[in-house]
């Protein structure tokens, strides 16, 4: 998989922005390892405000747990690079937003924090929409932190124009 760049994302963003706008839908993220990147990326496109509603970064457990209601068992029982966990994570953010759209994602992007079954560049992404079921994906990309986390942007955003189409 080649690696977007600045451009290529912004070209999402656009093609997400007219398709929500043109579906009447709004927008929420909920985003762990890419610390707020995606919602820049929406941002960063003039008029957003007519389809973002709002980014959540949540990188602890407990900020997973206090604003998006990440059940402290499944953290516990699953860490929070997982399929069970990004589920509650795009689940949550739906429930804590107006937002008819929705991703979340966590993963490890290094350099450190990988371990054999979890390495680094293990990505879980989830999309939902308001009234429907999660679907999520696991992702191992590869590169340095930088190239992961912009891999991610561009699956989430990618995800997301699926689900609004």
């Amino acid at each position: 998989m080649s690696i977007a760049d600045d451009d290529s994302l912004r070209r999402l963003a656009e093609t997400l922005g007219r398709a929500a706008q043109s579906h009447h839908l709004s927008i929420v993220t909920a985003e762990s390892c890419t610390g707020g990147w995606i919602a820049k990326t929406l941002t960063d496109i003039a008029g957003s405000s007519a389809w973002f509603d709002c980014g959540m970064v949540v990188y602890s457990y407990e900020a997973k747990q206090a604003l998006l209601g990440v059940n402290p068992h499944t953290l516990e029982q699953h860490g929070a690079v997982s399929r069970e966990t990004v589920v509650e994570l795009v689940s949550g953010a739906l429930v804590h937003s107006a937002a008819s759209l929705a991703v979340a994602v966590t993963g490890i992007a290094g350099p450190g924090g990988g371990t054999p079954d979890k390495p680094v560049g293990t990505v879980w992404i989830a999309w939902k929409r308001r009234g429907g079921y999660p679907q999520a994906a696991v992702h191992h990309f590869d590169g340095d932190r930088e190239a992961i986390r912009r891999q991610t942007v561009e699956a989430a955003l990618t995800g997301l124009l699926e689900l609004a189409g």
